[in-house]
This record gives C-alpha cells, structure tokens and sequence, in this order.
C-alpha cells in the first residue's frame, strides 16, 4: 500500500475571527426578534383575543427554551437560534390547528366552553403527530450530526417539549380563566 500519485495542495484557507461570529450572531438575533414581532403581530391580527393568548404561550414558549439552555449551559449559536425560530413556527402551527377547530365547533351550534375542549381534542392528534415526527428527525439529527448540527438538534429538541406544553397547556388554561 503507496500513497496516492496525486499531491495534496491546499487550494484556500481561511480564518473566521471572533468579530465575525459576534456578526453572524447578532443578525441571527435580529432576524429571530423581527420573525417573533412578525408572528405575535400576525396571531393578533387574524385571531383577535385567542391570538392573544397564543402569543402569551409563545412567549412563555420562548422564556421556557431560554431556561432550559441556561440550565444546561448551553451557549446560544446560529444553529441554535435557528432551532429556535422553528419551534416558533411550530408552535404558531399548533395554536393555529386547536383555532381552527374551535372555530369549527363554533359554527356548528357549540358554546364557547365546549367548542374548547373538543378544539383542543380533535387538534391533539395532528398536533402530536406533527411534532414527534420532527422529534424522531431530531433525535436522528443530534445521534449522527456533529457540531452544529447537533446544537440545532438539540434547541429544537427541548422547542418541541416546551411548545407542546405552552400550546396544549398554557393556552388551555387561559381559555379556561377567560371562560370562566
């Protein structure tokens, strides 16, 4: 066994400084501010009081995945923000889902209180669907990636427990004060 005939040359070669990635960063955090702005915005807009109170647990989402990685040290990256701006999405996805079926059950005859609770039932199943699917990419996603990869798998790992708990939970708790 020889070595391969053909030399190894190095074609281009580059140093990232830590300026740079302060930069990258920084943007990062702009762009993730304006999507969250965007969204709560949006949720207002369309859905009145209830997308009030989706932006109530989508805040609470965001401090609860904020918490979550101080605790375990983690260090906020652009892999991370952007498993961030997807649990967002993800999120948003699941208010939106019980909305819809409240509404539905609100122009089939139901009262407010009972149109909630089926909402929230009949949403369940496309909602957990949809996230252990991403859970399952997830956990594939931090096992083999490296580096990056498994920072973003891993922001989005924890998204998906905490916006499950602020959607279904968080939500559904305000609905039931708000009715009450």
């Amino acid at each position: 066994a020889g070595a391969l005939p053909a030399p190894a040359k190095i074609v281009d070669e580059s140093i990232v400084g830590p300026t740079l990635g302060a930069e990258n960063v920084s943007a990062g955090l702009w762009s993730f501010a304006g999507a969250l702005l965007l969204v709560l915005l949006y949720m207002i807009f369309y859905y009145a009081k209830a997308g009030a109170v989706a932006d109530i647990a989508l805040i609470a989402n965001i401090f609860f995945i904020f918490g979550t990685l101080a605790s375990l040290g983690a260090a906020l990256t652009l892999p991370g923000i952007a498993g961030i701006v997807l649990t967002i999405g993800m999120s948003v996805d699941a208010n939106v889902l019980v909305f819809e079926r409240i509404r539905e059950e609100l122009r089939n005859g139901k009262g407010k209180r009972q149109a909630i609770d089926e909402g929230y039932a009949k949403a369940l199943s496309a909602i957990l669907d949809a996230n252990v699917t991403t859970l399952l990419t997830a956990i594939v996603l931090g096992y083999f990636g490296t580096g990056a990869i498994q920072g973003f798998a891993v922001t989005l790992i924890i998204g998906i427990f905490t916006s499950l708990f602020s959607a279904l939970i968080i939500s559904r708790l305000i609905f039931s004060y708000m009715t009450e």
